[in-house]
């Protein structure tokens, strides 16, 4: 493998959009088939602004997770919410793509409910200088795009509430920023599905119904200073804001949220679409093509159709998430390699906006890289993206007129489908500067046994 100086590596292979051609970064081997990616210009991701939400700064920067590090094998999938003395627990994960490795740093920022800055100084929510080298870092082995894999634990927190997890270069350019919470449970949620009122919505709708007692705890003004986020498979771009209680029940202390116009309901949807590329040597589940001569390995999915007006079927998934990992070579974390993915979605018209694949693999975003291109000739929508090695779920999605994501109009929508949800409960105690996550409840709506 011959590997080009490490500026121009980034800017070939960092990010692949959906849609557009890319290129082999080295010339064929004599004798293999020239077939495959195609040259294009890059993307430039030339704004470097620090976002307080989930946000990928540099092209270079490649498969991040975070999560709550258990040791257990489902562990990749535990959102990065924790109680508060356990903020050690948490885990970010991510690869930076080339053939050098740069010096990282990271630090906490927090913020209020709002996801906004808040006014406190460092040392009111940290007990440590707030800049952490990352030194755990290793580099990706036997693939034939060249990264480094970067893994670092978050430091301990004084206090709960929303945190912003940064990475920066060396010149304090943000690579990444992650969204944190530490919760603590000084209330006491009640969190459980209810029953969709009306016609069709109750076949197509989930309501999740919610009480708050806060007996133990003495709260000001309650039914206007406590904030309450309902959020659907720990996603923030559907979250539910501003939802203020029906009753409110002095003489228990109790707060009930109960709503008769959809507030607090969400589409069902339908189970993810997935495909595992764990092999790049043997074609697995959803995957039509794959052709390991290329650099990268070229792979083609199955052609996808729509769901919606389609029955449910039930088979399990992952929640719209994504495991990474390496069957020739075992751990996926350095030894898994890229592959360009190749999506395609049969339309026998094209959709009212512009498509995209969405999941956790664009951070549940509607990037421009992601981008499907559809051809009336062949009444298929296609793209692809440069993705590691793993088990992806994902779903397509049109884009709105108000840049909000419909993923009804290619996936339906069933109140049979197993979604995750959680509650979060914001308190400011007067006379502070700081929103505190007081209490925390998650529910598995249709689980399997």
């Amino acid at each position: 493998m011959r590997f080009l100086p490490y500026p121009f590596l980034i800017l070939a292979t960092a990010c692949v959009p959906l849609g557009t051609p890319i290129t082999s970064t080295t010339a064929p081997a004599a004798g293999r088939a020239t077939a495959g990616p195609q040259q294009r210009e890059p993307p430039q991701f030339a704004d470097k602004t620090l976002r307080y939400a989930d946000h990928i700064y540099s092209g270079a920067v490649q498969s991040v997770q975070c999560y709550v590090a258990t040791g257990a094998n489902t562990a990749i999938f535990q959102p990065p919410v924790v109680a508060l003395g356990q903020s050690r627990s948490l885990a970010l994960e991510f690869d930076v793509l080339g053939d050098q490795a740069p010096r990282l740093t990271a630090k906490l920022v927090h913020c209020s409910a709002n996801w906004q800055p808040s006014t406190l100084i460092e040392t009111q929510f940290l007990s440590e200088i707030n800049e952490f080298l990352i030194t755990d870092y290793r580099v990706g082995i036997g693939g034939k795009v060249p990264y480094f894999h970067y893994r670092l634990g978050a430091p301990d927190v004084k206090i709960s509430g929303n945190y912003v997890w940064v990475v920066q270069d060396a010149a304090g350019v943000p690579l990444l920023s992650r969204r944190l919470l530490v919760y603590e449970n000084q209330v006491q949620v009640a969190l459980q599905q209810g029953l969709a009122l009306g016609g069709q919505q109750r076949f197509t709708l989930q309501q999740l119904d919610f009480g708050i007692s806060y007996a133990g705890v003495d709260l000001v003004n309650p039914a206007a200073e406590v904030q309450v986020v309902l959020r659907q498979n720990f996603r923030w771009d559907n979250a539910k804001y501003g939802l203020r209680p029906t009753f409110v029940r002095d003489a228990e202390r109790r707060l009930d949220y109960q709503y008769f116009n959809y507030e607090n309901a969400f589409s069902g949807l339908s189970e993810y679409r997935f495909f595992d590329t764990r092999s790049l040597q043997v074609a697995g589940q959803n995957v039509l093509r794959l052709d390991p001569r290329t650099r990268p390995v070229a792979v083609g999915l199955v052609p996808e159709a729509t769901r919606a007006g389609v029955g449910y079927f039930q088979y399990v998934d992952t929640n719209g998430r994504r495991v990474f990992e390496s069957r020739e070579y075992g751990n996926g974390a350095s030894n898994g390699d890229y592959a360009d993915v190749a999506f395609a979605l049969r339309a026998d018209q094209p959709a009212p906006g512009p498509v995209y694949v969405l999941g956790a693999l664009t951070d549940w975003q509607l990037k421009d890289e992601y981008r499907l291109a559809y051809d009336a000739a062949t009444h298929l929508y296609t793209g692809h993206a440069l993705l590691k090695q793993g088990y992806y779920n994902y779903d397509f999605a049109v884009r709105r007129p108000d840049g909000t994501a419909d993923e009804t109009y290619f996936e339906g929508s069933h109140y049979e489908t197993e979604n995750q949800y959680d509650l979060l409960v914001y308190y400011r105690p007067p006379g502070t500067r700081a929103d505190l996550l007081i209490g925390y409840q998650a529910l598995d709506v249709n689980g399997r046994p």
